[in-house]
């Protein structure tokens, strides 16, 4: 018995040692060697998709929540029966962790060395005045208030969330080929409590290959977010370019909820640029904006509110230094960037 743990033990570190130097190499490569990034996510990674994707789509459920939950209870009951067996669990924590690593890599982490979407979608990014981002408010807060004089009703069933965000991605997949291919249904936590504790509506998971989201946040921010998860598996993880993938995919939906999500959320960004460089204009453009839009957005205020605390600003620390890691210098506030992304698209239009 002695023998075949030892056997295992070594088995088990070989292993750890191999998946972390694959997962450390291609980590290097694709930060310093140019079209790494990009060979990865054209030839490598819609295989993961359309094969991992695939495979955990075939479930109604959010694979990776029940993974984690099985995972954290193996763990403890495992750790218990074994804590006085010190080598035996760092071994196979040492494991554990070389396992998650590799998965990230692979599944995740090369995609955020490709070529931006800003620069294959052929959108020309530079400065714009005062002026152009006050005319993309004012046309925002046109297009919402009419949505809003038309009784809009921003109010998606689960089975409407799958549908029309994979649809919406696949419609956008036909102006941008970079976002076309197969797409999993975005599923909801069960336990969406545990995303609003941490602020969070939505994550891509890596190991499982799918987009997840928070079922219990307001309506309105559902198919923005969703949409945002979904663009994450064509290989765009920066936040600021699946704000704005999120955004085009929903303003391009033949759903209204959706258009009504995608242009609400365009709005708030947008708005809270233009808070920065001209608070009269902005000030001015907020008295416009219809009471029903208003509602919305203090609701969602208030639900986010509820969850403020130590947990919360726990997450966005651990979240601004894993964005950082992952070469996205300013952290969260790389968020910001999507309104130079949305100007640079209105003026294509």
């Amino acid at each position: 018995m002695e023998k075949r743990e030892k056997s295992t033990d070594k088995k088990l570190i070989i292993s750890s040692a191999v998946l972390l130097i694959s997962s450390f190499t291609f980590q290097i490569l694709a930060r310093t060697v140019s079209g790494i990034g990009d060979w990865y996510a054209k030839l490598i990674y819609p295989v993961v998709v359309g094969s991992i994707g695939r495979l955990s789509g075939l479930f109604p459920f959010a694979v990776v929540e029940i993974l984690s939950y099985a995972l954290i209870l193996y763990c403890l009951v495992y750790g218990i029966r074994h804590f006085r067996e010190g080598k035996r669990l760092l071994i196979r924590t040492l494991f554990l962790i070389a396992c998650l690593f590799f998965l990230f890599t692979f599944n995740c982490g090369i995609n955020y060395y490709r070529t931006p979407f800003s620069k294959t979608s052929g959108l020309e990014m530079k400065k714009s005045s005062e002026e152009e981002l006050k005319n993309l408010c004012l046309s925002l807060t046109e297009i919402v208030n009419g949505m809003c004089k038309e009784g809009i009703n921003e109010q998606v069933d689960t089975a409407v969330v799958k549908k029309e965000s994979v649809k919406a991605m696949r419609k956008l997949g036909e102006t941008y080929p970079e976002l076309s291919g197969y797409y999993p249904q975005p599923k909801p936590l069960i336990l969406s409590q545990y995303f609003s504790v941490q602020q969070l509506c939505g994550q891509y998971s890596p190991f499982t290959v799918e987009a997840t989201y928070n079922r219990s946040m307001p309506d309105y921010n559902i198919p923005h977010t969703v949409c945002h998860e979904l663009s994450h598996l064509r290989g765009f993880m920066r936040e600021d370019e699946a704000n704005f993938i999120g955004y085009l995919a929903c303003i391009g939906s033949d759903n209204e909820a959706f258009r009504y999500s995608g242009y609400l959320t365009g709005w708030v960004y947008a708005t809270n640029a233009l808070s920065k460089t001209d608070l009269v204009s902005y000030r001015e453009i907020c008295h416009q904006l219809d009471q029903k839009a208003w509602d919305d957005l203090r609701d969602n205020n208030e639900f986010w509110g509820r969850y403020e605390g130590k947990a919360a600003e726990v997450s966005n620390k651990m979240n601004n230094t894993y964005l950082k890691m992952n070469s996205q210098s300013d952290g969260v506030k790389s968020y910001g960037r999507m309104v130079d992304l949305m100007l640079a698209y209105a003026r294509t239009r």
